[in-house]
């Protein structure tokens, strides 16, 4: 009995915990392509009122897109870009471009 209420538990704590994208480093790179016109070509956006991209967290990343997709964010330029992705796009457009550099940190 206490045996099964352990691994019962094991599992709800499992499931319980959140997932976080892994993504393809290679892949989202092969993905990229249409993000380059606005984020600029690694993520590196030259325009202040786009957002770069490089170097974000790769949770936050996915979560951005997953938002755009669900409609929490508004955005219809985002919208319409992020209308077609699979979960697992955005884990590879995430992976690939936070692996990137391009933020720094300013004091």
């Amino acid at each position: 009995m206490r045996k099964t209420f352990l691994i019962l538990a094991a599992i709800a704590l499992g499931m319980s915990l959140p997932t976080h994208a892994k993504g393809n480093v290679e892949a989202g790179k092969a993905k990229s392509t249409p993000c380059a016109v606005c984020h600029g070509a690694d993520g590196v956006s030259a325009v202040p009122t786009f957002p770069k991209l490089a170097g974000q967290h790769r949770d936050y990343l996915y979560q951005v897109l997953r938002d755009y997709k669900a409609g929490r964010r508004k955005n219809p330029i985002m919208a319409g870009q992020v209308a077609n992705l699979s979960d697992a796009d955005m884990a590879d457009l995430a992976a690939y471009f936070s692996a990137q550099h391009g933020l720094s940190v300013k004091y």
